[in-house]
């Protein structure tokens, strides 16, 4: 489970303008159209063509809990795939978006400041090119690791040096031990 990758999914979703079809049934057909196919959504779930037809029909209305959890990532994965950019590209244009989390964090800085880790609950607006940031990050397949540093230095920007007004000399951001994390649009 990845928490950044599915946090950044969770805030687009919050912009769709429809839900996604709920039902297995439902799920399935709409998979059908989609990929043009009975055979490609056999092979995308790993189950039979026949299995496929026979939820299309609504002979099967209930998967197992393995394949449900597949139908549903796989059909929110393309669910409504322009209003999906366009949250994307206004968050990554001119909209931002903003960090809500509660973590341990702390900062290298000169000797004499106090920069020891601490509990923070910060929700922070971060500017379009951190957004952007993220976002082409995401897509290029980064790891949680990676997304979590392009958060911290868009929290060291905008939180501990307010954009350049204050902690010049500060190095480096550390934010482990998150507990909790969401963001959106």
């Amino acid at each position: 489970m990845s928490l950044f990758g599915d946090g950044l999914d969770a805030a687009v979703h919050k912009a769709f303008t429809r839900p996604a079809p709920k039902s297995a049934p439902a799920q399935m057909r709409y998979l059908v159209k989609q990929l043009k196919g009975t055979k490609a959504v056999a092979q995308m779930l790993r189950i039979s063509q026949r299995t496929v037809e026979r939820y299309v029909k609504d002979q099967i209305k209930k998967p197992r809990p393995d394949l449900a959890a597949r139908l549903e990532r796989e059909v929110r994965k393309r669910w409504q795939p322009r209003i999906r950019a366009k949250a994307r590209h206004k968050a990554a244009t001119t909209g931002g978006i903003v960090i809500d989390t509660r973590a341990r964090m702390g900062y290298t800085a000169p000797i004499g400041s106090t920069d020891q880790d601490r509990i923070r609950h910060l929700t922070v607006a971060l500017p379009p090119t951190y957004a952007a940031r993220l976002f082409d990050a995401q897509d290029a397949g980064a790891t949680d690791a990676r997304l979590q540093e392009i958060a911290a230095e868009a929290l060291k920007e905008v939180y501990f040096q307010d954009n350049g007004h204050r902690a010049g000399s500060l190095e480096e951001v550390r934010f482990t031990d998150i507990e909790h994390l969401e963001f959106d649009l």
